[in-house]
């Protein structure tokens, strides 16, 4: 008589709960989904899929003949990619611009799906029949996150990118094609081609040379439709990273962004940069190609992906989506402390951490970690991994000998305890560490030399020296003791303005959330009038705030600068 055992009876069958629990998670997913489009399309005119509108109005303007590189949208942004991707575009110029924001929000909405279920057929661990509620789970997180909601926001192609490259490397495409997806990729945006090395040290070497043959045929294709656009990008275009946007935004989470967040001088960041970047890839590298031996590709592959956020010269949010992948890979890691690891990043990946801290400990250095959390957790997956990296895995005893005599039991959540113990020491320890007063680079305040000398920021002189009846601009709008303007020339921020003397003795400008004060000088422009201007590399996170003569806080911006 054969007897069934009640764990055997369960595995065949399946609960009510469990039942609906994937129908609901798609909902969840669907309902979310719709909601963000739904805002996507409510933004402004010029902020509506901005960046759909960049594709759209580039395609439009090679099919005039113009200049790919010289093109830039109503909001100053020009087309940043390879002339392939433009090509890959192209069926978009098809549709009116309204029929193309419904699609390219459809498209990305799928493009999410069907990320998680690539993840999912792959995901670690033992999860039989329990895959399509896996991938439910893993689309409502993504969808949730801010790299995804900025890709819906922006009308972004990094999806694309990401899903490409993550069905490669889980090599869920046939063997003869594998690699090829890789090199298309990176094709369209350069990043996916740190999967080369990987596919190389991981032993895919012919899925490595598949990558750079797909790549080379992709870039050959650009060149032979648009050989004039091709040369100009990569012989300058591709070098000229400040056609990219501001780098020192928040919004770019790369090693690059976070060293010129924290005032390192510009002529020591190249190489700085260059070898933290050649140092985390090489550890990526190692302990991605030591995870793929050991049958774990999945991990491997996301911890590529997460180099090429760190190392990229700007990583914006929506390229961020492999953090997430980390996050949710670190919390099903079963360990504790991978769980506790994982919990902190994926809340760094939802939520902007940085505001609440800013709001909680202010004027201190823990609010430029908080500020860049996301690309400290990038770095971090690319130096920790994903745990045993070069050894295959194998289980770990609940005991061990100590000094021969007998047994001790390990607690796993007394690592976990630790770790978390540690991030709170090492927050509180920074609290009390002011941040640096340039921490933004390129931060200059102008004196009364400089006004009488005309050397204020572009297109500001102008507006002090004009007429005193009419500085309208400049003066006082009822009781305000300051008044002032922003203006952006595609590089840096000006910030010019008048105070009122009397009831203010001195004016500070905080360059960041958190960071030190600094003094700006105030100089007379015209008769009883008085004003100041700065130049910053952003002005976006900067505070402005007026003391009276008892040092008493009169007036700040209390939010951000806008321009």
């Amino acid at each position: 008589m054969t007897t069934i055992m009640p764990d055997a009876r369960r595995a065949g069958t399946t609960t009510p709960s469990r039942r609906w629990t994937g129908p609901v998670l798609w909902a969840s997913f669907l309902a979310v989904a719709v909601a963000s489009a739904f805002q996507a399309l409510r933004r402004p005119g010029y902020d509506r899929l901005a960046d759909l509108q960049v594709y759209l109005g580039a395609i439009d303007a090679v099919r005039h003949g113009q200049p790919l590189y010289d093109y830039a949208a109503a909001n100053g942004d020009p087309f940043t990619y390879p002339p392939f991707a433009l090509l890959v575009l192209w069926p978009a110029g098809w549709l009116t611009e309204p029929a193309a924001r419904v699609v390219w929000l459809a498209a990305t909405v799928l493009a999410v799906a069907a990320l998680a279920m690539a993840g999912a057929v792959r995901w670690p661990g033992r999860v039989p029949g329990r895959r399509r509620v896996l991938a439910a789970l893993i689309a409502l997180v993504l969808i949730v996150s801010a790299p995804v909601q900025s890709d819906l926001r922006m009308g972004q192609v990094s999806l694309f990118v990401v899903l490409l490259t993550l069905v490669d490397a889980l090599e869920l495409v046939p063997p003869r094609w594998r690699g090829l997806l890789v090199g298309i990729a990176g094709a369209i945006k350069l990043t996916p081609l740190l999967f080369v090395p990987y596919y190389w040290v991981s032993g895919r070497r012919r899925d490595a040379a598949r990558a750079l043959a797909g790549f080379a045929g992709a870039s050959l294709i650009g060149l032979l439709v648009l050989p004039g656009d091709s040369l100009r990008y990569w012989l300058s275009a591709v070098f000229t990273t400040s056609r990219i946007g501001d780098l020192a935004s928040l919004g770019n989470q790369s090693v690059q962004g976070m060293l010129i967040r924290a005032g390192l001088p510009l002529r020591a960041l190249p190489l700085v940069w260059l070898v933290l970047v050649a140092l985390i890839c090489a550890v990526a590298l190692w302990r991605a190609g030591g995870l793929a031996r050991a049958g774990r590709r999945t991990e491997a592959g996301v911890l590529i992906g997460c180099a090429t956020v760190a190392a990229s010269p700007v990583s914006w949010t929506h390229h961020q989506v492999w953090t997430v992948l980390a996050a949710m890979l670190l919390i099903g890691g079963g360990r504790p402390v991978r769980r506790t690891a994982g919990a902190f990043l994926l809340v760094a990946m939802i939520l902007s951490v940085g505001n609440v801290a800013a709001w909680l400990i202010p004027g201190s250095t823990a609010v430029f970690l908080f500020d860049n959390a996301r690309a400290l957790g990038a770095v971090a997956v690319c130096c920790a991994g994903f745990g045993a990296a070069a050894t295959a895995v194998r289980a770990r005893p609940d005991t061990a000998p100590i000094g021969g005599a007998g047994k001790v039991a390990r607690s796993p959540w007394a690592a976990a305890v630790a770790v978390a113990a540690t991030l709170v020491v090492g927050a509180a320890i920074f609290t009390v560490m002011p941040l640096p007063a340039r921490s933004d680079p390129a931060l200059r305040a102008y004196t009364q030399a400089d006004f009488d000398a005309g050397r204020l920021p572009s297109g500001d002189q102008q507006g002090f020296t004009c007429p005193a009846d009419s500085c309208d601009d400049l003066t006082f709008g009822g009781q305000l003791p300051l008044n002032y303007s922003v203006g952006y020339d595609g590089s840096t921020s000006s910030i010019t303005g008048a105070v009122d003397p009397e009831r203010i003795a001195r004016l500070v400008y905080l360059a960041a959330p958190g960071a030190a004060q600094f003094t700006v000088p105030v100089f007379q422009y015209s008769d009883h009038r008085w004003g100041f201007a700065l130049q910053a590399t952003t002005s976006w996170y900067a505070h402005l705030r007026g003391y009276d003569r008892q040092g008493r806080l009169v007036i700040s911006t209390g939010g951000k600068f806008q321009t």
